[in-house]
């Protein structure tokens, strides 16, 4: 009976391998150990040595992958990151008057919070959050201003005082860098969108009051609306129907601008286009989304932040169109901070970082937001 040859080995570092299965009367047969040792051997030796910086058979690795065969060198070479961008935006987060509605604190007091679902939205996007406390000195304010990368307002109440008068400030400021020629976003919502308005307005019976408390809604479209470069521009076709068609987003207002505003208000819509509005429940319609034509600033009055991190209000939608749509919300929102020129010190970052502070969970309680940023 012949025997045949089991394997041959390619890599000159080690003798072939050329055992025969013997017959019983080949005298001078292998035992069967030593047979499978010799075999072991050719197998993984040459494995071994693929994986040994010295072995010349260790050029290349070949990879199996379901589509077919890549042949990937030992060492990879990643593409350059665009010089142009910031890959560590940090985004300041104006505080509110109270304690968010958690209990621990009564609005009368010097306290303030975030809204942690606000926390979420902006490092859900690759980026981190710096408290802009609204009774602090504005000299502190303006100096966090140079450690971030864009602002946003968050929804609330307060349309009056200090708080207005800071939120004003900021929004000049924010003004001012981008015509100095840095790409500084701004990211209004609910409130932070009803302020904006009566500053461009320079009045404040901009607002009208609505009944779209606790309500999920539709965006409708302006017709013949160019979404590139707005909010909108990574949402697909299928969303962007259903985001007309179904109530994927969260509405909590007493208060809007009403699209005929835009007329009578000439500094509004030079300033905004409006990209869509809603209704509220009473059919009264109001506008829910705008985009600067000259600034990186968008207006909500809407809430893309609630869909993926808030559960405290009945109607919040959590289908997964929903959280897509803050999902790509938040992408748009830090694209445009890694734009800002802002280089800030690494130290300076760290030490005002909302990591500094803990949250309170008021969820259980069942009153306002789920978790909050106190700052008293």
């Amino acid at each position: 009976m012949h025997g045949h040859r089991l394997h041959t080995c390619q890599c000159s570092q080690i003798p072939s391998c050329h055992d025969e299965i013997a017959t019983e009367n080949d005298s001078q047969r292998r035992t069967s150990s030593s047979a499978f040792s010799d075999l072991w051997s050719c197998l993984w030796i040459p494995l071994l040595l693929s994986f040994s910086k010295n072995s010349n058979c260790a050029k290349a690795q070949t990879i199996l992958l379901p589509g077919g065969i890549v042949n990937q060198s030992r060492s990879l070479t990643c593409p350059p990151s665009d010089p142009t961008l910031y890959y560590s935006p940090v985004i300041g987060i104006l505080s509110h008057p109270g304690d968010g509605a958690s209990g621990r604190l009564s609005n009368s007091t010097n306290a303030s919070y975030i809204a942690a679902s606000y926390v979420k939205f902006v490092e859900s996007a690759g980026a981190r959050v710096i408290p802009l406390i609204y009774n602090e000195p504005m000299e502190v304010l303006t100096e966090k201003l140079e450690l971030v990368n864009g602002v946003l307002f968050t929804g609330g109440w307060c349309k009056t005082g200090l708080y207005f008068d800071t939120a004003k400030q900021i929004f000049k400021k924010i003004l001012a860098k981008n015509d100095a020629g840095d790409h500084f976003p701004l990211f209004a919502i609910c409130l932070g969108f009803e302020i904006l308005s009566m500053v461009i307005a320079e009045d404040r019976g901009v607002l009208e009051t609505f009944s779209a408390t606790d309500q999920a809604s539709t965006l409708q479209f302006i017709k013949n609306i160019n979404l590139e470069g707005t909010v909108f521009r990574r949402f697909s076709p299928d969303l962007l129907q259903k985001l007309s068609t179904e109530c994927l987003v969260m509405q909590n207002h007493y208060y809007g601008v009403p699209p005929k505003k835009f007329d009578k208000y000439p500094a509004l819509s030079k300033f905004f286009k409006i990209l869509t509005t809603s209704a509220d429940e009473n059919s009264q319609i109001y506008v829910s989304t705008v985009q600067g034509h000259n600034y990186p600033v968008t207006g909500f009055q809407w809430h893309p932040e609630k869909n993926a991190f808030e559960w405290g209000k009945s109607m919040i939608p959590h289908t997964e169109e929903a959280v897509e749509v803050t999902q790509h919300v938040a992408n748009f929102f830090i694209s445009e901070a890694r734009k800002s020129l802002n280089r800030p010190p690494t130290q300076k970052v760290l030490d005002n970082l909302i990591y500094n502070y803990s949250p309170t969970y008021c969820g259980k309680a069942g009153k306002g937001y789920d978790e909050v940023y106190i700052f008293s």
